[in-house]
């Protein structure tokens, strides 16, 4: 049970694996001359050849060896931390330069929650695979000839080869249960990467299943879920109790055996007494190795387990290399016949066209779920069409590099991301060169400078994700930094979402001056933040319902104008009774 594509992977890793073993190897050389030193001690104090003054050199050897093999076995354990630190530090280091081929589509291929699942838990398995498993694989196999050759030349061939041959069983047991337990353990790790991404994803999610009371639901699946977790992870328990039951009775079984071979040689007088103690102090040493190596055998499934899901991430198909530039003129976006589904069994777009000139301001609405977000991850090329054309300017966005459509387009949604630190230094990402009055400029426009004077300014410090600020003030520190990155195109998703009205009217106030001179998309529940748009697009159900202004639109007496009037009557309700 040894991955050889892992040593390959790391092979700076080898020369500290052998010096792991090397130092094993010396710690049971010299627990051997150690117990050679009683034994021949007890039998030149039983035979009276020694008085207790002669006691001293063989108590300073004892103690000298003692001392070496404390040094010796706390090597071992450096050898150990550097042979996994350097594959812990190689892995995460590859993980991080896949995903960042992969770019922002590798949700398509695999979920973050199984990706962050990978790079902690999966590479902290392999580091104990590197650091005990394999050093114990090949010393497991040193240390019994080397007992083989020192009891064959302490007076019993017969004893050293019985407990050699004795020695294999461990292993056959090991290769016995491991055949039962390989389907078992890859299931285990299966259910654990599944049960931690839902628990990711629920977690994330804890607002939206709150406001859709689908928290109950959520957490009977997740009970279910642990439950049968919890079934899988008894079956394993169960089956390495088992092995070490196997394990004990061969290894302890075995040192018996070479105990009473020896002791019936003594008995017959065909081995000394000193060869006789030293074997049977040392018998054990034939097996422990083995027994030990046994030990880590959860740790080796565990580690071969994650190491197939790291492999298997690693192998993901790259994107093409994508070369082409978007310039600071744009031009239209064009969306023709386009279709996307997340998986296989639903399509979320059916057939979407549609046109967006430069420098216009469009409106895309729709209840929830009819694919409006869907649009703006295709715009950002967050995903991948199925079928169809999406066209800037006359250039395929499967062409244009990450790096180039970063720079064109801002996205803005009702959860905008902040880092842990100072507000200086979250508005720097959008403009890493900005200076001190740029800064200020844009929050002034935000309605945010008054507000962060009265604290520390620039250098007032955001919690993660900017959970020390309310709702409204995160987002309009969220459109300061997208003021401030200056792009041609900006989509705000829902960006008016669960805030303030106040805020509500600062952001709607910033976007109007946008529209002047830049390509604005507004992705909104609520019809009045589109009212003046150019040209607003209603979807329904994944296709587009009808397009036109607002008064067209109202005109058609369709799906527009059916939410426009629900929703005016909803906002209105009760302000009639108002005096």
């Amino acid at each position: 049970m040894f991955d050889k594509r892992l040593t390959k992977l790391c092979p700076e890793s080898k020369k500290f694996i052998a010096g792991n073993i090397l130092l094993q190897w010396l710690e049971l050389f010299l627990n051997a001359i150690m117990m050679m030193t009683v034994a021949q001690t007890i039998s030149k104090l039983f035979y009276k050849e020694w008085t207790m003054q002669e006691l001293k050199i063989p108590i300073i050897i004892i103690f000298v060896t003692l001392f070496i093999r404390f040094f010796t076995a706390q090597g071992a354990v450096r050898m150990s931390y550097f042979a996994s630190k350097t594959v812990k530090k190689k892995l995460r280091e590859m993980i991080y330069g896949k995903l960042l081929k992969l770019g922002s589509k590798y949700r398509e291929q695999v979920t973050t929650a199984e990706l962050v699942q990978e790079s902690v838990e999966g590479v902290d398995q392999l580091e104990s695979y590197f650091g005990q498993y394999v050093p114990q694989f090949f010393y497991a196999f040193l240390a019994p000839v080397t007992l083989f050759f020192l009891f064959g030349f302490n007076g019993s061939w017969s004893t050293a080869a019985v407990l050699l041959i004795c020695v294999p069983l461990i292993p056959g047991a090991i290769m016995t249960v491991q055949k039962i337990a390989k389907k078992l353990l890859s299931k285990y790790w299966g259910q654990y990467a599944q049960l931690g991404s839902t628990f990711l994803e629920n977690l994330q999610g804890m607002t939206t299943l709150k406001i859709y009371q689908a928290d109950a639901f959520k957490n009977q699946q997740m009970n279910e879920e642990s439950e049968h977790f919890r079934f899988v992870t008894m079956k394993v328990l169960t089956m390495q109790l088992n092995s070490i039951i196997i394990m004990d009775f061969f290894a302890y079984g075995g040192a018996a055996v070479g105990i009473l071979m020896a002791t019936r040689q003594f008995v017959n007088g065909n081995l000394a007494l000193a060869s006789c103690i030293f074997m049977i102090l040392l018998s054990a040493e034939f097996f422990l190795p083995m027994r030990r190596l046994g030990s880590y055998f959860h740790v080796a499934m565990n580690g071969m387990a994650a190491s197939d899901k790291i492999f298997k991430f690693l192998a993901l198909k790259e994107p093409e290399n994508k070369t082409k530039i978007l310039s600071e003129h744009t031009g239209e976006i064009k969306l023709d016949n386009v279709h996307f589904s997340y998986d296989a069994e639903r399509e979320i777009l059916h057939g979407i066209s549609m046109t967006i000139p430069e420098k216009s301001f469009i409106g895309i609405v729709g209840e929830s779920g009819c694919g409006k977000s869907t649009i703006a991850s295709l715009l950002m090329g967050r995903n991948t069409i199925n079928n169809g054309n999406l066209t800037i300017n006359g250039i395929n966005i499967h062409t244009v590099s990450e790096n180039s459509l970063m720079k064109t387009i801002t996205y803005i949604s009702h959860n905008s991301t902040f880092f842990k630190g100072t507000v200086r230094e979250n508005l720097l990402l959008a403009k890493p060169n900005a200076s001190e009055k740029e800064l200020w400029n844009v929050l002034e426009r935000c309605e945010l400078s008054a507000f962060l004077k009265s604290e520390k300014g620039l250098e007032t410090l955001l919690t993660e994700n900017a959970g020390n600020f309310s709702g409204g003030q995160k987002q309009r520190l969220a459109l300061a930094r997208a003021i401030l990155h200056d792009s041609p195109i900006y989509i705000f998703d829902e960006a008016t979402s669960n805030i303030d009205v106040e805020s509500e009217e600062i952001i709607l106030s910033e976007i109007k001056k946008l529209v002047n001179h830049k390509t604005i998309i507004m992705i909104s529940h609520r019809l009045a933040n589109v009212v003046n748009a150019d040209r607003i697009y209603c979807l329904e159900n994944g296709n587009i319902a009808e397009s036109g202004t607002h008064d067209e639109l109202l005109s058609h007496h369709g799906t527009y104008a059916k939410l426009w009037h629900t929703q005016m009557k909803l906002e209105h309700y009760g302000k009639e009774w108002e005096t």
